[in-house]
Order: structure tokens, then sequence, then C-alpha cells
């Protein structure tokens, strides 16, 4: 294999929603966009937001959303904040292995901040 680099793509059906959410809410740079896809630079990789997914009202269940998007971050309390500024729902959780803040987009997939205080790459998973 010779990757060149890597990369999500998230289909949406709140497609202009979703993506004034990563651009403004998030802060992720725009790479490219048109119609029906934008593509944001994410930490060295790309999420490329399309068109074609189903929404939800409520955050989708793991059997419906089986990714979640984790950004680490170096002020959990100050991007809950600034999440909760912009109507996002946000539930803090406190574990063994660090500290999270779970959300979804306006699609209802699943997203999530961790601490990256507490963040180590090459420590076990959690059980």
């Amino acid at each position: 294999m010779h990757l060149a680099g890597t990369g999500v793509i998230l289909n949406t059906e709140r497609y202009a929603d979703c993506v004034a959410f990563y651009r403004d809410v998030m802060g992720l740079a725009v790479l490219f966009a048109d119609e029906e896809l934008t593509c944001f630079e994410f930490g060295g990789a790309y999420l490329m937001v399309e068109t074609g997914g189903l929404a939800s009202r409520a955050t989708k269940p793991v059997d419906r959303c089986p990714t979640k998007l984790r950004f680490n971050t170096r002020d959990l309390d100050a991007d809950c904040r600034h999440l909760e500024r912009h109507g996002v729902a946000v539930t803090r959780g406190d574990h063994a292995w660090g500290s999270t803040a779970e959300f979804s987009d306006p699609d209802g997939n699943r997203c999530a901040l961790r601490s990256s205080d507490d963040f180590t790459p090459d420590e076990p998973p959690p059980e």
C-alpha cells in the first residue's frame, strides 16, 4: 500500500446545515466545496461532507451511526461553552481514561470532544 492521505466521508441530509456546523461552529477549514460536497481539513486528514445521508431529530443510535467523530481539544471546558453558545447540547463525561463531551451535528451524527491533556495514543483502549 502506498497511501497518500486519509479521510472520512460523511453523507448528510441537511447538507447546508452540516457544512455550516463544521465550518462555523467546529472551525474546520474548507479545502474545496461545491453544491453537493465540501471537503474540510481534519487534523492531517480530511472530512468530506456530502449529500445523500439520512438525518435524525436526535443523536443517532450506535446501530444507525457506528462511527463517532472525535475532536481532541486543549480546553474542554471552553469548547463545551462554545458549543452550548451555538445551541449544541453537550453531555460531559469523566472517565478513568479521560474527559469527554458528547454531542451531535445537525444530522444527528455522533461527535465528541476529548481533553488532549489526558490523551496518549499508545495507551490501551478503554474497556
